[in-house]
This record gives C-alpha cells, sequence and structure tokens, in this order.
C-alpha cells in the first residue's frame, strides 16, 4: 500500500513540473501577421518575410518525419552551428506537406540572415521565407496524421465555399513543446491568392 501512495505522490509531481512548464513557455516569441479576412473559424493572415532555419523531411507524415526534422533543427538553435551559439525557440514549427516535405523554424527577429551563424549540419540551411498570406485554422490537443488531414480538409472545404484560390500545399503548424498538457495550439494552413 506504502508504494502505492509514493507512486501516486510521484505522479502528481511529474503532473505538476508539467504544468508549470507549460505555463513557462507560453512567452515564446512567434511572428506578427496582419487578420486580413474571416470565414468561419478560417482565418486569413498575412505574414511578412521571415528567415527560418529550414531542413528537408524524408516524406510528408507528420507521425514519420515530424520527430526527426525537429531534432534536426533544433540540433542547430542549441549551438549545433559554427559558433556554438544558442538561439532562442520560436513558435511555431512549419511542416510543409507537399511531395517535397520540409520543416522550419522562424528564426528571433533581432537577426537579419548574414547576423545567424552557419549551421554545423549540412542538414539545415538558412533561408528567408518570402511574404506570404496564408488562410488557417486552429485546432487544441495533441495533432496526428489523422487530426491534420481532418482540418486540412475542412480548411479545403471553406475555402472552395468562398472561392479562394490557393497556392502550394498544405502546412502544419505546431507553437507547444510535446510536454505541454494544456493550452496546446495546433493549425494547419496553405497560400492564398488575394485580388
Amino acid at each position: 500500500m506504502k508504494l502505492v501512495w509514493i507512486a501516486a505522490g510521484l505522479l502528481i509531481l511529474i503532473l505538476v513540473v508539467l504544468l508549470l512548464l507549460s505555463f513557462k513557455f507560453n512567452d515564446i516569441e512567434t511572428p506578427e501577421y496582419q487578420l486580413v479576412k474571416k470565414y468561419d473559424e478560417v482565418e486569413i493572415r498575412r505574414y511578412p518575410k521571415m528567415i527560418v532555419a529550414k531542413t528537408a523531411l524524408s516524406d510528408n507524415s507528420f507521425s514519420n518525419s515530424g520527430n526527426q526534422g525537429f531534432r534536426t533543427i533544433a540540433g542547430y538553435i542549441f549551438g549545433g552551428n559554427e559558433a556554438n551559439q544558442k538561439i532562442a525557440m520560436t513558435a511555431p514549427v512549419v511542416m510543409n506537406m507537399g511531395d517535397s516535405a520540409s520543416m522550419y523554424f522562424v528564426m528571433p527577429k533581432q537577426y537579419s540572415k548574414d547576423q545567424l551563424p552557419k549551421p554545423s549540419s549540412s542538414d539545415v540551411r538558412i533561408v528567408e521565407e518570402a511574404e506570404k498570406t496564408l488562410a488557417v485554422i486552429t485546432y487544441g490537443g495533441y495533432s496526428s496524421d489523422k487530426k491534420i488531414k481532418t482540418h486540412c480538409k475542412e480548411l479545403e472545404r471553406v475555402l472552395k465555399q468562398n472561392n479562394l484560390t490557393t497556392k502550394g500545399s498544405f502546412m502544419y503548424m505546431g507553437y507547444n513543446a510535446p510536454w505541454d498538457a494544456i493550452n496546446r495550439r495546433n493549425e494547419v494552413a496553405i497560400e492564398v491568392v488575394l485580388e
């Protein structure tokens, strides 16, 4: 019986620590955007150009490639670069779900492309993402390929219903650390062409 109480106490302690970590990491920098329009739960957002650390993925499955892509880029910002420099984590982590799947972290806005250290890994490139207008739908909880696909279909339905033209492939955007148990924010997006 004593072992059960110890196990229960440890479980409660772990949950409290995870909860505290969830609140600590809510201050992470996110890109600023302009809200252009709303269609039901879909937001049309205009994003400025951004500097990103990007890596190619073996396929466009979140379950198969998400962790590997994340680790590759995290290695860069945690000091895997020519200056052994740590770079602040930002959100969201963006996964391009197209045939040429890729993942990127937006670099903190204080850096220009030339100010960032060269990646140690040849799998990481520092590139500038052009200004774009995205249609975005937000959902909570932990993500999966099934949830991403469901929300992509819903986003596609709303865009067709409103005669909006899309460009490129769908993107998944994740805002939370894996240990964040509450207030999780996920988004799927696709570029739209506004006239």
